[in-house]
């Protein structure tokens, strides 16, 4: 079996996440769940990791989930971060300029470049384009990044004019002084959270339960450091039922 908590899974975090996954690994053996000793970690092909027909627990992205992976992988639930204006378990996009742009309104951005870090990112690409066609925006691709704080770099140099990140992972650049050279200038509607998942043939209630179990059972200033509060149901019709933008233009750059 197999295991990856891989979304927030930041170097200054590794110590948290560990013991978080310990928790939740104890909790699955001792609900009759073959669980790893360690969480895999480094792995390049997060489509195969996410449809390994051993996984055990992972986390995914809401874009992959309805994309591609629904129907080929359990719902677990999703860990509620506690994020700023979101019900419970749902996230939203923190859209970003660089600190000394002159332009401070989202409008003033129109057909302005949006550095995202992959096509299939629900914070990074999907959610910024749905909120720009609600709004008759348009914030046309530019750089690929490859990770949202790669796309926050790609502002604060001025290679794009905007980026849109996962709201947790700015609190957590945040935290490290990082986005000091950005400014936020809007914030998409919530969506579901990034949703933990199994293989179809794990018993997702015993996940679910395990990590319920685990989350309290932190210690307080590693249930801190990873900003959790809870696990919630969230069916996947709620997932689903979020509008796929249409895809960047072929041939984005990379850097």
């Amino acid at each position: 079996m197999i295991a990856a908590l891989p979304m927030y899974d930041r170097p200054e975090l590794t110590g948290a996440t560990d013991r978080y996954w310990a928790l939740i690994r104890d909790g699955l053996r001792a609900r009759g769940v073959d669980a790893p000793n360690a969480l895999e970690r480094g792995e390049d092909d997060l489509m195969a990791l996410w449809l390994a027909p051993d996984l055990v627990l992972a986390q995914t992205c809401g874009f992959p989930y309805r994309a591609r992976l629904h129907g080929k992988v359990r719902l677990v639930g999703t860990p509620d971060f506690a994020v700023e204006g979101c019900p419970p378990g749902h996230y939203r996009s923190v859209m970003i300029a660089r600190a000394e742009d002159a332009r401070d309104a989202l409008g003033e951005f129109d057909g302005g470049t949006l550095a995202y870090n992959e096509a299939l990112s629900q914070s990074g690409w999907a959610a910024p384009q749905n909120h720009a066609a609600d709004l008759g925006l348009s914030f046309p691709a530019g750089v690929q990044t490859g990770s949202h704080a790669a796309s926050l770099l790609a502002v604060a140099e001025g290679r794009a004019d905007l980026a849109a990140l996962d709201a947790v992972t700015f609190r957590l650049l945040s935290r490290t002084g990082a986005a000091a050279a950005v400014k936020v200038v809007a914030m998409t509607e919530p969506t579901p959270g990034l949703p933990y998942i199994c293989a179809l043939d794990v018993d997702a209630e015993a996940v679910f339960a395990a990590v319920a179990a685990a989350i309290p059972a932190l210690r307080a200033a590693d249930r801190a450091a990873l900003g959790l509060r809870g696990l919630i149901r969230i069916p996947p019709e709620a997932y689903l039922s979020i509008p796929n933008p249409p895809p960047p233009a072929e041939n984005t750059p990379k850097n």
